[in-house]
């Protein structure tokens, strides 16, 4: 490390601006995950965009996140952290201000895949800034306050994005970002310490994370084109095609590669195995049902944009007070209980989102909803990250959590081309409230029929022994994850 002399132990002055500067840079990036769904009925109605414009404003961020989460995390390695993670921040203050200005939709898409690739670059880096600055006695305890303070962030989301689009723009979303990063960039410089692994040799996986891109933008393209021209269109198939060669191809790198940022042989352990299906199944289903359920709201319900956020609070307030204990309850039974009965919940949820409709109360038929999916995501993301980092030894849990988190972005970067096409939301459906109304419930059920399948990928794949306690685990069980599974507090290619 430079500049500092010594770690840094918890509770010191030095501890709380080093927490507020990885918070802050975060946050800022879990804070625009949850108001941008808020926003979209504004956005598309202000940009002129049918339903793939605003699948293309979620999936441009989430397709680069996918695809350089784990590259990045190796790039902190070799380049410094802090380095790293302020370049991601100054990166995303810069793209919040291009979708800002945005004038139509391709600068908003735009902005937005720029958004991307900075949440890539500070995510990862401000947890290997907290594992590497902080004494190891006290690794778990600034972990653990740094995941409520991102949680606090990710839960007053909608809060804050549905009073902004309410009571002055959509645009504003982006730009309280801003001041956020200037804020976050002059404590970085002056209080947090640079560190670096002097012990990495060997080249960046660049060829995987070009290949992981191009196939995951080509399929996400092809899916999403398909709700304009059909299967049968010959530019819609090539792409389709297309993306699938270049995933091949990604696999092939990897497996030949001496460095690769996604290790092959980390898929051994079928329990590792098993959870990251149930997380493509899981995660598919909840990006996808979030995505349309707060359009939803908005536009055949009439909620405001604060109200349409505020309805899915008990969800995650449910997940931010009961997340330990799940962890701990798979500690002790293992995750094979939880992870079945989780889904299973979660499928029970999204077929209750049916009774919803234009004459139905919140209390009576939004709500219990609601509580059921979460209660449902209680018992699964915990477990879930549990099993994943005690699958693998202690010394490839950074790369395991990595891995993790991507395969959750890329299966919810998947589900929400691939599922709103399947259930008829195309085009200026989400604009009638009849025909979006019938649509949604049928991308419910394929959101259960996901969720079920998760239960069952669950109760075949993990064993019945208890989890293993890993520090990492225990640190996980904080954090709230609606988004992705938190990732460990390093992520690195091995």
């Amino acid at each position: 490390m430079s500049g500092v002399e010594g770690p840094i132990a918890f509770g010191t002055a030095r501890a709380r601006w080093v927490l507020a500067a990885t918070a802050l840079g975060s946050g800022m990036a879990f804070l625009d995950g949850t108001v941008v769904n808020v926003a979209l009925p504004m956005m598309g109605r202000d940009l002129g965009a049918e339903m793939s414009g605003l699948q293309w404003i979620i999936n441009g961020y989430m397709l680069m996140l996918a695809a350089l989460i784990l590259l990045s995390g190796s790039l902190g390695d070799r380049l410094g952290r802090r380095r790293l993670f302020v370049i991601g921040v100054i990166w995303f203050a810069a793209a919040s201000i291009v979708c800002t200005v945005a004038p139509n939709l391709g600068v908003m898409i735009a902005g937005r895949v720029l958004q991307g690739i900075g949440g890539a670059l500070l995510t990862p880096g401000s947890l290997a800034i907290l594992q590497t600055s902080f004494r190891p006695g006290d690794r778990g305890r600034a972990v653990g306050a740094w995941s409520g303070l991102t949680s606090v962030a990710a839960a007053i989301g909608p809060f804050v994005g549905g009073w902004l689009v309410d009571s002055g723009s959509w645009r504003l979303i982006f730009l309280i970002n801003v001041p956020l990063a200037i804020i976050t960039v002059a404590i970085t410089l002056r209080h947090v310490p640079e560190t670096k692994d002097d012990t990495v040799t060997g080249p960046l996986d660049l060829a995987g994370a070009l290949l992981a891109t191009i196939g995951l933008a080509a399929l996400t393209y092809g899916l999403i084109d398909a709700g304009n021209r059909g299967f049968g269109d010959a530019a819609v198939i090539g792409t389709l095609a297309g993306g699938v060669l270049a995933l091949i191809a990604f696999v092939v790198v990897e497996i030949r590669s001496a460095h690769p940022m996604l290790p092959p042989g980390i898929f051994a352990d079928l329990r590792f195995t098993g959870a990251n299906l149930v997380t493509v199944v899981v995660y598919g289903a909840l990006g996808t049902a979030t995505f349309l359920i707060v359009v939803y709201f908005q536009e055949v319900l009439g909620y405001s944009a604060l109200l349409a956020g505020a309805a899915l609070l008990p969800m995650t307030a449910l997940m931010l007070t009961l997340s330990g204990q799940a962890g701990a309850l798979a500690e002790r039974v293992g995750a094979r209980i939880p992870m079945t009965l989780g889904p299973l919940l979660m499928a029970g949820g999204f077929v209750l989102m049916q009774r919803v409709s234009p004459d139905t109360s919140y209390l009576t038929t939004v709500l219990p909803a609601v509580l059921v999916l979460g209660f449902g995501l209680v018992l699964t993301v915990a477990p879930l990250t549990a099993v994943v980092l005690s699958s693998v030894d202690d010394q490839h849990a950074g790369v395991a959590s990595g891995v993790n988190n991507a395969v959750a972005r890329s299966a919810q970067l998947m589900a929400v081309a691939a599922i709103p096409l399947a259930a008829g939301i195309t085009g200026d459906v989400y604009r009638d409230p009849i025909a979006f109304d019938n649509s949604f419930r049928t991308a419910m059920w394929l959101s259960a029929a996901l969720a079920l399948a998760g239960a069952v990928l669950a109760a075949v794949t993990l064993g019945p022994r208890p989890v293993r306690r890993t520090p990492e685990a225990a640190e996980s069980h904080r954090h709230c994850a609606l988004e992705s599974p938190p990732l460990s507090s390093h992520v690195r290619s091995r």
